[in-house]
């Protein structure tokens, strides 16, 4: 005989369930909703508000969600579908972007300021709406409006559908770490005087792990609970590390003393697992690593240390933060060691590329490795700074002491719009001398990338766009430039995941690099390292209507112009097109 369950009861234990799961997160969320396919609806609020915090001896005044810094963890399945109610209390415009998710059919939520939305102002607010759609892993959420994802970022975990695994060991427990950058000024103030005068920005007075600076810096408290993060652990367990780098402007090392990490995911997908002693993390980017403890109590303590990998010509905060891994003690112990792990030099390279070059997907039946094996169309983008002319009767502190920094892809520097773009595009006012659809596909002067830079470094300023059809597959070379120094830019693309199909040093070669690209199992990303003085190359299939960002996670580079957009068209079907715009949607 088959017994079945009444609907009625299967809706009840799903609640429960859904429940107790977030109990273990209880942070903040609202409510949830459950539908008849298994599906829940997580509703969230975001408070934006201003709150006095102290570190390293110096309070400030910092916009904050809820009162948290860093912000609260939003918990979601693979399939729920995600609702947060973001409500304006500080001067400031703001908005929230969702670092990573797809945004199938939900572009109106993806949050960049005047790329999809026109930001939330003071009083008013905005219902973020969107589903997860085969994802997860980890990600996080941040502002995406001048420098405000200095203080507003928080985790965005998503774990399996219900009844499913992962496909490594179940951890004991499950932590989030996020990388931070901290100013004793407000961070708002620095980039503004250096976009008025033209320099670099004051670097940050430290790193974080989870909002705290630890022990190695100057008036932190030595390793008291409130200053520094401490990891305590069992021996003889498996923890599963959360890793996110939430930093403004610095790819940072990462390192436990005494212990060898295992990644086993990236960017919220699954990769072949691999160890580690030290992970290189770039900003917007994620990891998740599984940390196995000693069989026995080891008596000692154990660092965890980050501190930037850097290899530019500019300043940058060459400082070190320290967390603390710490055993549960069987019994009372006095003056055990602190062991502390070693890192790799600054610009260390040659560490960082093979490190990257160890990811690759998953690739089972069940997580397949869909990347395009042809491609309909080919982009070629340089990437890297440059200078903009000092305005007449000012006196600007860039290179030179005669000009502003700038950045640029293909030296086109993106100016953005006084109205969304998204909102342009679904409504058909392409036209009106908002933005251009002629972003080139080639730099129009090409030069010799990673060698002698020319003499004329000055970039071009526009909106400019690129139009592609609904499922083009498209391959993206993102090439380094020398032009005031080679260095590392982390490219985050915005609606899409891409697979990293190759990479190299010096300038990309089209006849010889490409029968070399990975089509098997390249690693699946949203964010991706342009090496020093080299070039990556990615392919994605654009099956997701609406305009997506493309642009450095460094967000000094941001603000100098280091980003461009893509416009994707509808498909045919319904469920190809962009949706009609929410009616809370905020205005300019």
């Amino acid at each position: 005989m088959v017994t079945t369950i009444p609907s009625s009861l299967t809706l009840f234990v799903a609640f429960l369930f859904a429940t107790s799961f977030l109990c273990s997160f209880p942070e903040f969320v609202l409510s949830t909703t459950s539908s008849k396919n298994g599906s829940i609806t997580r509703h969230y609020k975001f408070d934006i508000r201003l709150r006095n915090v102290t570190r390293l001896c110096h309070t400030k005044i910092m916009v904050t969600v809820n009162g948290k810094f860093p912000g609260p963890r939003v918990v979601a399945r693979e399939g729920d579908r995600i609702v947060v109610k973001v409500v304006n209390h500080v001067p400031n415009n703001v908005t929230i972007h969702w670092h990573g998710v797809r945004q199938l059919g939900s572009g109106w939520a993806d949050g960049p300021s005047y790329i999809t939305q026109c930001p939330i102002q003071t009083g008013q607010s905005y219902v973020y709406n969107f589903t997860i759609v085969g994802q997860r892993g980890t990600l996080f959420w941040h502002a995406h409006i001048s420098w405000l994802r200095a203080t507003l970022y928080g985790p965005l975990i998503l774990l399996p559908r219900r009844n499913e695994s992962y496909p490594f060991e179940n951890p004991h427990k499950e932590v989030p770490i996020l990388f931070g950058e901290w100013w004793n000024a407000d961070p708002e103030a620095v980039i503004a005087q250096a976009l008025q005068t033209g320099s670099g920005p004051n670097v940050s007075d430290a790193y974080t792990f989870n909002g705290f600076p630890g022990p190695l810096y100057n008036c932190s408290n030595n390793e008291t609970e409130t200053d520094t993060f401490r990891l305590k652990v069992k021996p003889g367990k498996t923890y599963l590390l959360r890793l996110i780098n939430a930093a403004l402007n610095d790819e940072l090392f990462f390192s436990i003393a005494n212990h060898t990490l295992v990644t086993v995911e990236a960017d919220a997908t699954y990769v072949k697992p691999f160890e580690s002693d030290i992970i290189v993390l770039g900003p917007g980017q994620t990891s998740n690593v599984l940390l196995k403890t000693k069989p026995e109590y080891p008596n000692a303590t154990f660092f965890m240390l980050a501190r930037p990998y850097f290899t530019g010509m500019g300043t940058f905060d060459n400082s070190t933060v320290a967390g603390i891994l710490e055993y549960k003690k069987p019994f009372a112990s006095k003056n055990i060691p602190t062991i502390k792990p070693s890192l790799p030099a600054i610009n260390d390279t040659s560490f960082v590329a093979n490190f990257s070059s160890k990811f690759r997907s998953l690739n089972t039946a069940k997580y397949p490795a869909n990347v395009p094996q042809k491609v309909d169309k080919s982009f070629f983008f340089t990437i890297g700074l440059g200078t903009s002319p000092c305005p007449k009767n000012q006196t600007c502190q860039g290179p030179n002491n005669s000009s502003k920094f700038a950045a640029s892809m293909n030296n086109i520097s993106f100016t953005l719009p006084s109205i969304a773009l998204l909102q342009q595009h679904f409504f058909g006012q392409a036209n009106n001398g908002i933005y251009t659809t002629d972003f080139p596909a080639v730099p129009l002067i090409p030069f010799n990338y990673t060698g002698t830079p020319p003499n004329n470094t000055r970039v071009t300023n526009g909106t400019k766009t690129v139009v592609i059809p609904f499922n083009t597959r498209v391959q993206v070379v993102l090439q380094d430039t020398s032009i005031l120094g080679a260095e590392s830019h982390p490219l985050h693309l915005h609606g899409f995941n891409f697979y990293v199909v190759g990479q190299g040093f010096g300038n990309f070669n089209p006849n010889t690099d490409p029968p070399k690209f990975n089509l098997v199992d390249p690693v699946e990303r949203n964010t991706i390292g342009v090496p020093s003085g080299g070039w990556v190359a990615i392919r994605f299939l654009a099956d997701n209507p609406g305009v997506w960002l493309m642009h450095c996670h460094f967000d000094v580079h941001l603000s100098w112009g280091l980003r461009m957009a893509w416009i994707v068209e509808d498909g045919k079907l319904l469920n190809q097109k962009l949706p009609p715009p929410p009616t809370d949607l905020p205005k300019c």
